[in-house]
């Protein structure tokens, strides 16, 4: 038999979607969604929240004078887009004007959508603000679904990352005891007995942009899973490696389209007073499906797989019917080939591997890790250096690149406009990476990541044992507080040639507790030996960071003492990935000069110092380090 038709019911405060599948209830005008039925259960959301609080759009906002905070977005006007038997489209509208002057001046269409034969919902949203409108800034904005805490304990993001969860009343005082911040709580009493003594943290399920596509929850009774999916990161802010947050207690299911998390708030939007802009946000799909009673019910799992995969060959969708989201025709493609040529270690350029080529809005190289207003479309290259980078929005752009095995960005020349139906060939591109004179030593692998240094075991109090023996261990809770059991008295000391970066290097240079809420900063020592030092010669240090959280960077060669230091980066970092268990966030590089004659012949050290002790967060996470010699004659 074929699909029923698609069906609205409109009722004086609710509407109703409903294709023989599903159904969707979303209160009118508002654009909440209240309930959603599926496979005999009359609701997945929470019933026991207010229906304001089940299934919602929201965003955090500031404006002059101190105005703004949290708003779930509840729409003033409701109307049917589209009515057929093969598709409903709903609109809920919200406008502002200048007497709302504690609402966030937006003009703000939610859309949803139900097709026919579909497992789910879309829904997508389009932001607008006029050319005479005030100054305002956004936070963070994402849908949120609470699922029915009686009924979705399993929760599956990846592969190797799910498991049973805690209970939200796990959380509350009497079964959970917070740690050194609201999110981190230890279960000392949870309703589930095996999960004594874990720690629940939302932050310890984020993911990179590029891996967050699938995530969601499993319920047994009866076998039904509730998925949240993305098909594209296009709307999403801070390129492919920026983290955001998934799935975590509640049971809650996120799809995240902007937020400072990990980077801080230069990653949030600041729309100025008569700034035009506007941006679509979506759509995302919300996946339900089942098995019978008697199969495995985390098949479930595999199976919201393969759905997120036809939906990312499926984008850009063909159904939306807002003018705002433009179809694959009225998009541009961009081809070419990246290779790498690094003098020092090739003669002629060698192909880009697995390099990210990326198109964002126009700017300097390495400006689309704070890019937030527009669009970004990012792929790989393959094995030669290949790469294609489909469906791009009209518009204005750079390509930008970086190459993993390499430090610092790329940006082509070239500034590429697309149009409909353009098919643009940049042909061979070539990234000629910093690089001064030959190398001397290293530390680390150029990858934007701190992943390859030592991460601790966790503290045996404090463990999630979803992360035991697993490739993400620094998920783990409070493995900054190691630091000071490793190096109670003295600071990290690393000899090239002896030590291992693997075993000898932290993964952050943290403070040191010494006692409750008392921390000291810290310095570390690079020690190692030449043999010649040209004295009239200029040396390159190269320091690649891959966090900063109000942290400074204070270098100095062959003299701890001197002042003022031999180099500082000032205040940077607002990033809390220490604190968040991410192994990166905004990534930095610091290419500092280093005369002769502040090196000698035989054992040499440099000392490099965090110096601001506010807090055990205060750092700075590491990604690769790098001295050059002086340029030979010769090389030019």
């Amino acid at each position: 038999m074929s699909p029923i038709r698609v069906q609205l019911n409109q009722q004086d405060k609710h509407v109703v979607l409903d294709n023989g599948i599903l159904q969707v209830t979303l209160s009118k005008p508002e654009g909440i969604v209240t309930g959603v039925r599926y496979n005999g259960v009359d609701n997945l959301l929470e019933t026991e929240n207010e229906e304001v609080n089940r299934g919602y759009w929201d965003l955090v906002w500031g404006g002059p004078g101190g105005k703004g905070g949290f708003d779930v977005i509840k729409g003033t006007s409701f109307e049917v887009i589209q009515e057929d038997e093969e598709q409903v489209e709903l609109s809920f509208k919200r406008t502002w004007d200048a007497t709302q002057t504690d609402t966030v001046p937006l003009k703000i269409d939610k859309r949803f959508v139900m097709l026919r034969g579909c497992s789910g919902f879309y829904s997508y949203a389009i932001y607008e603000h006029m050319d005479n409108w005030p100054a305002f800034g956004l936070a963070e904005t994402r849908i949120a679904f609470k699922l029915r805490k009686d009924k979705f304990h399993y929760m599956a993001i990846a592969d190797n990352r799910q498991r049973v969860m805690p209970m939200p009343d796990d959380r509350q005082p009497g079964r959970g005891q917070p740690l050194a911040y609201p999110e981190a709580v230890l279960l000392v009493n949870p309703i589930n007995p095996d999960l004594k003594g874990e720690v629940d943290d939302k932050y310890q399920y984020s993911f990179d942009n590029k891996d967050n596509k699938v995530h969601g929850w499993i319920c047994s009774n009866p076998p039904v899973g509730f998925w949240q999916i993305t098909p594209s990161d296009e709307f999403r802010t801070g390129g492919p490696i920026k983290q955001n947050l998934s799935s975590h207690v509640g049971p809650t299911t996120l799809a995240m389209f902007q937020s400072a998390h990990y980077t801080g708030d230069t990653l949030n939007p600041k729309i100025q007073d008569g700034e035009p802009w506007k941006k679509v946000f979506g759509p995302v799909f919300i996946y339900l499906n089942s098995v019978f009673d008697d199969e495995d019910p985390l098949s479930l799992w595999q199976d919201a797989k393969e759905q997120m995969l036809i939906e990312v060959q499926s984008w850009p969708y063909n159904f939306p019917a807002s003018e705002d989201f433009p179809s694959s025709d009225q998009r541009g493609n961009v081809s070419g080939r990246l290779l790498v040529h690094d003098r020092y270690v090739d003669e002629e350029p060698t192909s880009a591997i697995s390099a990210y080529v990326g198109l964002a809005p126009r700017g300097s190289a390495g400006s689309w890790q704070t890019e937030c207003k527009g669009y970004q479309f990012w792929t790989r290259t393959d094995e030669d250096g290949y790469f294609s980078v489909f469906d791009i929005r009209n518009g204005d752009y750079n390509l930008y690149a970086w190459v993993p095995g390499f430090i610092g960005d790329y940006k082509c020349d070239t500034d590429i406009t697309i149009t409909a139906g353009c098919d643009i060939d940049l042909g061979d591109l070539v990234y000629e990476p910093p690089r001064n004179g030959p190398t001397l030593w290293e530390i680390g692998i150029p990858d934007r990541s701190a992943a390859e240094f030592y991460v601790p075991d966790p503290n045996p109090k404090y463990i999630n044992k979803l992360f035991v023996n697993h490739p993400d261990r620094f998920r783990q809770y409070g493995l900054w507080e190691r630091y000071a059991e490793l190096y109670p008295d003295k600071d990290l000391e690393y000899t090239v040639g002896v030590s291992d970066y693997r075993k000898d290097w932290f993964y952050a240079q943290v403070t040191r507790k010494k006692e409750e809420k008392v921390y000291q900063s810290t310095t570390w020592k690079i020690i190692f030996k030449l043999d010649n030092v040209d004295k009239s010669g200029t040396y390159k240090l190269r320091l690649a960071l891959a966090s900063a959280t109000y942290a400074e960077l204070q270098v100095r060669v062959n003299d701890e003492k001197a002042n003022p230091p031999h180099f500082t980066s000032g205040l940077i970092g607002k990033d809390n990935s220490i604190a968040r268990h991410g192994i990166h966030g905004l990534h930095w590089l610091f290419n500092v000069d280093v005369i002769g004659s502040r090196l000698i012949e035989g054992d040499n050290t440099i000392f490099l110092t965090q110096p601001r002790n506010g807090s055990p967060f205060f750092g700075i996470m590491y990604d690769y380090i790098r001295l050059e010699g002086p340029p030979p004659a010769s090389v030019c």
